[in-house]
């Protein structure tokens, strides 16, 4: 790897995400997974599913 690469690495893994940023991650893989199985889903779908789990 080069030396940027690798300092960004170390940078990342000292990066503490707060637990609204950790839904909106969550939210957003959910939204990306989903999309690729079926075009017909949106983000306020995938935002109203994880309100019920919440």
């Amino acid at each position: 790897m080069t030396q940027s690469l690798n300092q960004l690495l170390k940078l990342a893994r000292s990066v503490s995400m707060t637990e609204p940023q950790k839904t909106l991650q969550r939210i957003s893989f959910a939204y990306g997974t989903a999309k690729i199985e079926n075009e017909n889903v949106t983000r306020e779908m995938v935002e109203r599913a994880a309100g019920k789990n919440e």
